[in-house]
């Protein structure tokens, strides 16, 4: 079986030279690709290649970042599918990715995702030159319609982390409990609009340079979570 720490070797190895490389994790909403993602990048920072600074070498950036507004979803019309792939500004995390690749600037800042307040927020997160690998994650990095394609064209390589439905769905009917909707809301949600996406995101699987075991996701447990930066 395929093991943390091998998938952080074979992470590792994408580093070649000076170059900077991008990875990219996807997934279907609910399948522990964030934890996963943010799980790995604190093992990378303890472990970095010979020669690169710890921590600063390998940077996070999730796509959660480039959701679009609510006051523009309201005006769209979108707010009630929101985190579907046109409720999002797949342009502009392209250009995104496109900067890092291009590593001609000594930050590039990038928008994150506030749960509590379900809003993107501008320059939160810094990527700093020192970093020489940016792992990435978000639902719809295989896609290869619309501006999306835009977005696979710039990663190096793209995992998939894939897991049962049951258990999928139950941690997020948890999640948005957790951030404020009642039981029978957040069911309603799952199965309708978060199905749908997964559905969609389903068929971009075969796309996946790699699918991270089922085994790998649920060892990544509650406990596991205090390692995370």
């Amino acid at each position: 079986m395929t093991t943390l720490d091998e998938l952080a070797d074979r992470a590792r190895s994408l580093v070649l030279g000076e170059r900077r490389a991008l990875l990219g994790v996807a997934g279907e909403p609910g399948s522990g690709k964030s934890t996963f993602a943010q799980h790995l990048v604190a093992l990378l920072r303890r472990t970095p290649p010979a020669g690169l600074p710890p921590l600063d070498w390998v940077a996070y950036v999730p796509m959660d970042g480039f959701h679009l507004a609510d006051v523009e979803l309201d005006r769209l019309g979108r707010h009630d599918r929101k985190g579907a792939p046109d409720t999002f500004d797949a342009a502009g995390y392209a250009a995104l990715l496109r900067r890092l690749h291009e590593d001609a600037d000594e930050v590039v800042y990038a928008p994150a995702f506030e749960r509590d307040l379900e809003q993107p927020i501008a320059g939160s997160i810094p990527i700093p030159r020192a970093a020489r690998l940016v792992v990435t994650e978000g639902n719809y990095l295989l896609l290869d319609q619309g501006d999306w394609a835009r977005v696979g064209e710039q990663l190096d390589e793209v995992w998939y982390c894939e897991l049962a439905r049951d258990e999928r769905v139950a941690r997020l009917i948890a999640r948005h409990k957790l951030f404020g909707k009642d039981h029978d809301t957040a069911v309603a949600w799952v199965l309708g609009t978060d199905q749908r996406n997964a559905d969609l995101i389903a068929t971009t699987r075969s796309r996946a340079d790699l699918i991270v075991p089922e085994e790998v996701l649920r060892s990544i447990d509650d406990r596991d979570r205090a390692m995370i930066d």
